[in-house]
């Protein structure tokens, strides 16, 4: 493996997704419910403290938080989703700012979609799934919190999960266990961005890109 996120560099905020720069380098964006542990995750897999704020009050990420890694790929933290203490006005134009980053971002390789599995299976996450699916947005599936309850309720979380995602998929998207307070899940992580970016490279030696 030789992505291993040893230097990280913070780029930049962005209020729109028509203010984020134009990078070539290709990009993996986190996106979760709000308080799902983006932040903490980000700082666990970029061996950061700090790298990205992370905050107890749900909704606290309101911009495009931009990070270059080993100044060959790219994290995208966006907002939130599912969070209550905000206005109505400022969740229909995350809303719709996220659609047009989904939709128009032209480096983005993959989006990996954070569930909470230390509590139920929440419908905005399965709802979120779903959208991503009929967007066409290739995504992996990241549980988070999992020093939070027993393995035995995470495993049984994840047979839940696949449950109630084959009611609408022929098949499971991959699904991945993390804990940032066990350092636990970031091998496996880096392995599918590693395989994604060998792809890419390959792609680009033969001219198809």
């Amino acid at each position: 493996m030789y992505i291993k996120a040893q230097e990280a560099l913070f780029v930049g905020s962005f209020g729109t997704f028509s203010e984020l720069p134009e990078m070539q380098l290709p990009e993996f964006c986190f996106w979760g419910r709000s308080n799902v542990g983006k932040s903490s995750l980000i700082n666990y897999l970029c061996n950061r403290k700090q790298l990205a704020r992370v905050s107890r009050t749900p909704g606290k990420t309101q911009t495009f938080n931009l990070y270059k890694i080993d100044n060959s790929w790219l994290i995208m933290d966006v907002p939130g989703y599912g969070f209550a203490n905000v206005s109505k006005k400022l969740k229909e134009k995350w809303a719709k700012e996220i659609g047009n980053y989904l939709r128009k971002r032209a480096n983005l390789c993959l989006v990996f979609i954070l569930v909470d599995a230390s509590i139920d299976i929440q419908k905005i996450d399965i709802d979120t799934i779903n959208y991503l699916g009929e967007l066409g947005i290739p995504f992996h599936i990241i549980l988070t919190k999992a020093d939070k309850t027993k393995d035995r309720l995470v495993t049984d979380f994840t047979k839940k999960l696949k449950e109630e995602l084959l009611k609408n998929w022929n098949e499971c998207p991959p699904i991945f266990v993390t804990s940032s307070e066990k350092r636990l899940g970031a091998d496996e992580l880096f392995l599918v961005m590693e395989n994604i970016l060998v792809q890419i490279q390959k792609e680009a030696e033969n001219g198809r890109i």
